[in-house]
C-alpha cells in the first residue's frame, strides 16, 4: 500500500482529554514529513495526596519540543488555570509567539511579576470577533459565555476545512460580564461548512440548560439580604462576573465588601484596569474590619476548594490576625467541588460549623452555576455548526463517552473518541487515529520542573508511606565494627506490638548482618552496605509490616 504523502490536518491532544484540567492541544497541517503546528491552550492541573510536595502538574510537551522549527504559535482561549496556567513554565521549552485576549494577557503579566525568574513572553493581543493568521492557519475568535472575562471559541481554517475548537463555553441569556455566545456566527460557520467540532464535555452528563449568571446574582442577593450577621462568600478567583454579582448584592443591601486572598486581589486589579469593575464601590481594607458592624459586611475570600493556605481555611482555623467570623455568621460556597477536593472542603465546613457558622451551598440556594454546557446546550451547538466530525474533549472518560453518544444521537456523521497522545487525522478522508505520540505529566516542585523520577517524587511517595532509615557503619583497619552503627529513623513507628523500641531492633538486625559476613569478605564495602540495607528493611517489615527506604553508609 502506498502511504499518503499529501497535506493532512491532524489534531493531537497532550492534555485535557481523558482528564479534567491540563488542557494542551496541537493542530498540525501539511504532509507528515513537513507539518506546521499551533498549540491551543497550555494548562495545569493540581496535585493530589499521591504527589507529596508537588505544586503543579504540567503537560509533557516533548513531542512538540522535537518539532520546534515547525511550531508557529500558541493561542490561549481564556485565562483559567487549566487553560493558561502552565504558560510561564512551559514557554521556555517552546519559545513560540503567543496570542491572548487583553484580560488573559493582563493576568499573565500580573502572575509573571509574582513568580521567581519568570520569562517575559512575547504576546500578541487579539479580541473576540477578530481573525488572524498563524502559519497556514486562519483563526477566528468567536465570542462565547463562560465564567471568566473574554473567553472565545476558535474557528481554525485550513485548505482542508474549518475546525471549531470550542474551548470552555455555555449558553447564558444574561451573563454578568461579557457577550452572549454568538449564535449567529456559529450558524454562519455551519452554513459555510464545518469539518470538525472539538467540543467541551464537562457537563455532557447533565440534562437541560444551565441557569444564567444574573440569576445567581439574584440568589446571592437573597442570601445576603436575609443574613443577620456577616456573610463570607468563597468562589473561584477567576469568576469576575461572580465577584461583581457579590459586590453588587452587597452594595444594594447596604453592606461593604472586604476581599481576602492574593489571587482574588490580583484578579480584581486586572479586571479593574480593563473596566470590568466599573460602578462597584471601593472595597475596604483589613485594617477597617473591626470598625464595620457585622450586619454591614460581606467578605469575598479564596479557598472554595479547601486549599489549606487560602483565606477561608485560615478563617475556619481562626488564624487570621485582624479578621474572624462569629457564631451566626454565614459562609456561602459559590462554587462547585472539583473532584478530589471533597475531603478538604468537608473539613473546612466542619470547622466552620463547630464555630456556630451556617453553611450555604448550591443545594440550598441558587448561589452557583457552571460555566460549561449541559446536554440541551450541546445539542444547540451541533445544530448551529453541523460538523462532519464530532470529537469530545475536556473531560474524563465518562464525560467523553456521554458526549460522543449525544453527538451520534444528534446526527453528526462521524464521532471520534480520542485520548491524550492520540494523533487523529481530520482530513482528507474519514477521521482516523494515525499513531500514539509521547505524552504524560511533568511536575513543578518549588523552582524546579521535571518528571517523577527526576524530581524524586517516587521516592518521596514511598517516604510518605513508610518513612526512611539511615544507617552509618564504620569498620576499623581489621574490618571489625568500630562501635555500634549509628541509626536514625524518620517517619517510622517507634515501638512494636510488645512495646520494644523498633529503632533498637533494626540496629540489632544491622549488627547481625555484619557479624554474619566473614571478615575477609567485609573488604567489599558494597557487599556490607547491601547486607545491612536488606537486614534493616527486612527487620522493619517483619515487625511493622512496612518497608521503609533504607540508606546505608559504610566507611573504614
Amino acid at each position: 500500500m502506498v502511504k499518503y504523502s499529501g497535506p493532512e490536518l491532524v489534531f493531537v491532544p497532550l492534555g485535557g482529554v481523558g482528564e479534567i484540567g491540563m488542557n494542551f492541544a496541537l493542530y498540525g497541517f501539511g504532509p507528515a514529513s513537513a507539518r506546521e503546528w499551533i498549540v491551543v491552550d497550555v494548562g495545569v492541573t493540581f496535585p493530589d495526596a499521591s504527589l507529596p510536595g508537588v505544586d503543579l502538574v504540567l503537560p509533557d510537551t516533548r513531542f512538540i519540543e522535537q518539532q520546534l522549527k515547525s511550531l508557529r504559535g500558541i493561542v490561549i482561549t481564556h485565562a483559567h488555570e487549566d487553560h493558561y496556567g502552565a504558560l510561564l513554565d512551559i514557554w521556555p521549552r517552546l519559545k513560540a509567539p503567543v496570542w491572548m485576549t487583553p484580560f488573559a494577557a493582563g493576568l499573565l503579566e500580573a502572575k509573571r511579576q509574582g513568580e521567581y525568574n519568570a520569562p517575559k513572553i512575547p504576546v500578541t493581543i487579539y479580541r473576540a470577533g477578530e481573525t488572524f493568521e498563524i502559519g497556514p492557519f486562519k483563526i477566528e475568535a468567536v465570542p462565547v459565555s463562560h465564567s471568566i472575562p473574554e473567553p472565545v471559541s476558535l474557528a481554525i481554517t485550513t485548505p482542508l476545512g474549518t475546525v471549531i475548537h470550542t474551548g470552555d463555553w455555555k449558553l447564558d441569556p444574561a451573563p454578568e460580564i461579557g457577550p452572549m455566545t454568538d449564535e449567529a456566527r456559529f450558524r454562519a460557520l455551519g452554513d459555510a461548512g464545518v469539518l470538525a467540532l472539538i467540543c467541551d464535555s464537562t457537563n455532557a452528563m447533565r440534562e437541560g440548560e444551565s441557569p444564567s449568571e444574573q440569576a445567581v446574582g439574584v440568589g446571592l442577593r437573597g442570601v445576603i439580604e436575609k443574613a443577620p450577621g456577616r456573610v463570607a462568600v468563597t468562589t473561584f478567583s477567576s469568576n469576575v462576573g461572580r465577584i461583581r454579582s457579590i459586590a453588587e448584592a452587597a452594595r444594594d443591601t447596604g453592606r461593604q465588601v472586604l476581599v481576602l486572598g492574593r489571587s482574588l486581589k490580583r484578579m480584581i486589579s486586572v479586571a479593574g484596569e480593563l473596566g470590568y469593575m466599573e460602578g462597584i464601590p471601593e472595597f475596604i481594607g483589613e485594617e477597617d474590619y473591626g470598625f464595620i458592624p457585622r450586619e454591614n459586611l460581606v467578605i469575598i475570600c479564596t479557598g472554595s476548594q479547601g486549599e489549606a493556605r487560602a483565606a477561608l481555611a485560615k478563617l475556619a482555623r481562626d488564624e487570621m490576625k485582624t479578621v474572624a467570623l462569629s457564631p451566626g455568621d454565614i459562609v456561602v460556597f459559590s462554587s462547585r467541588t472539583i473532584p478530589g477536593n471533597e475531603k478538604a472542603i468537608l473539613e473546612i465546613k466542619n470547622q466552620l460549623i463547630d464555630q456556630g457558622i451556617k453553611i450555604i451551598e448550591d443545594s440550598d440556594a441558587l448561589v452557583h452555576v457552571s460555566g460549561h454546557p449541559r446536554r440541551s446546550e450541546l445539542r444547540k451547538m451541533y445544530e448551529w455548526t453541523r460538523p462532519r466530525i464530532g470529537i469530545p474533549v475536556h473531560g474524563e472518560a465518562a464525560h467523553l463517552v456521554a458526549q460522543g453518544a449525544l453527538m451520534a444521537q444528534s446526527g453528526i456523521p462521524e464521532v471520534a473518541q480520542v485520548r491524550d497522545g492520540d494523533m487523529i487525522r481530520l482530513a482528507p478522508g474519514a477521521a482516523e487515529i494515525l499513531e500514539k505520540v509521547p505524552f504524560g505529566r511533568i511536575y513543578k516542585d518549588g523552582r524546579l520542573i521535571g518528571d517523577d523520577e527526576v524530581m524524586g517524587i517516587r521516592e518521596r511517595r514511598k517516604l510518605s508511606f513508610a518513612g526512611h532509615v539511615a544507617v552509618n557503619v564504620v569498620l576499623d583497619e581489621k574490618y571489625e565494627m568500630a562501635g555500634d552503627p549509628d541509626i536514625v529513623a524518620i517517619g517510622v513507628a517507634k515501638i512494636d506490638g510488645r512495646g520494644e523500641d523498633i529503632e533498637g531492633l533494626m540496629l540489632d538486625a544491622a549488627v547481625g548482618a555484619i557479624d554474619s559476613i566473614p571478615r575477609q569478605r567485609r573488604k567489599d564495602l558494597d557487599l556490607v552496605q547491601e547486607a545491612v540495607r536488606r537486614a534493616v528493611r527486612g527487620s522493619a517489615n517483619e515487625i511493622w509490616g512496612k518497608k521503609p527506604l533504607v540508606t546505608v553508609f559504610v566507611t573504614r
